[in-house]
């Protein structure tokens, strides 16, 4: 499962979790504006569009984009929604887009919110996959600038876009019962908790650090999404770059999964692969993976933005320990 999140200072934020048993070996990669895309429905192919970042599995030179952002500050992340996503057939009156080419379609195409807002608009998400190995993912959608976010869940009732007052995501049950279930915790507070179970009784604090009492501590994503966003909508850090990409990988560190914690099938644990946070101000791909805590990062704008081949760096998942008493800056452990 895996929970994706907002957050902004001077610049925006955008990032996610990616929480599964294993990995399919993605890259951080960069779709340059000349890369073609060949979008499955439609007539002509996109030869120029907006650089796009993130992490992605790429096959058959196509990127299967997890997450990402553009050049103009526009994010997207796909998370896992079994049970609800439902996709429909392609239609003769709408523009057909396929599941797996959602991100870059958008992406590709829109520099803000509110041109993939019109975008949605006359969309139709197909139920076409990739190829005969890689049928379509249950998923839905944030999408995210500094304006704002929105969710976007395919079911078998339609294409629903909502409004995100959290811009926060995770997986089931969808977004609007995810937002209601928040009312639960409408009189949680960062500060020490105040007796207002019964005034004849002499209850009190019993210890610093009671903040947030009650909010829910367990991985399901009913839990996760509470958690984060009462984390996110609290959060307080400087406007720097290093103190916003440190508040943010602490308000997605609020809902790491550890190995052990969430057994999927017998023997097998679902585990944060990675954790993302970009700067879609600056085009920024900083990453986390779960042996590997230091910070990494890839710069889009250090690349060739103009070429039309993928440009991909694989991800940094060994052990990186700084020690500062010796002249080895790195170990790894094998």
């Amino acid at each position: 499962m895996c929970t994706a999140a907002t957050y902004k200072t001077q610049d925006f934020y955008f990032g996610r979790t990616l929480d599964y048993e294993f990995t399919y070996g993605d890259e951080i990669t960069i779709t340059p504006r000349n890369y073609p895309f060949h979008f499955r429905h439609a007539k002509d192919s996109l030869d120029y569009h907006y650089a796009i970042i993130g992490m992605a599995h790429v096959a058959e030179d196509y990127p299967l984009y997890y997450d990402a952002i553009n050049e103009k500050g526009l994010g997207m992340a796909g998370l896992n929604f079994v049970g609800n996503a439902a996709y429909a057939s392609p239609s003769d009156s709408l523009g057909n887009v396929a599941q797996y080419e959602f991100i870059p379609w958008i992406l590709s195409q829109c520099a803000s919110l509110a041109e993939a807002r019109k975008k949605l608009s006359g969309m139709n998400l197909t139920d076409t996959p990739f190829n005969e190995y890689f049928p379509c993912a249950q998923l839905h959608w944030i999408i995210a600038d500094a304006s704002g976010s929105i969710t976007v869940e395919s079911m078998k009732d339609g294409l629903h876009i909502y409004d995100n007052p959290v811009g926060i995501l995770t997986n089931n049950p969808p977004f609007p019962q995810q937002m209601f279930q928040l009312n639960n915790y409408m009189s949680l507070s960062p500060r020490q908790p105040e007796n207002t179970f019964a005034p004849g009784l002499d209850l009190s604090s019993y210890s610093r650090g009671m903040g947030a009492l009650g909010l829910p501590g367990d991985l399901s994503s009913a839990s996760r999404f509470a958690r984060v966003a009462f984390t996110r909508m609290n959060s307080r850090s400087g406007n720097s770059e290093s103190e916003s990409i440190s508040q943010f990988f602490h308000i997605l560190g609020s809902v790491d999964q550890q190995r052990g914690c969430c057994e999927v099938t017998d023997g097998k644990y679902e585990i944060t692969l990675y954790t993302s946070c970009c700067n879609a101000t600056k085009g920024i791909y900083y990453y986390t993976t779960y042996e590997n805590h230091q910070i990494s990062a890839v710069n889009m704008h250090h690349e060739n933005l103009d070429a039309n081949v993928l440009i991909r760096y694989p991800v940094i998942t060994e052990q990186n320990i700084h020690f500062q008493n010796c002249y080895c800056s790195r170990v790894s452990w094998t």
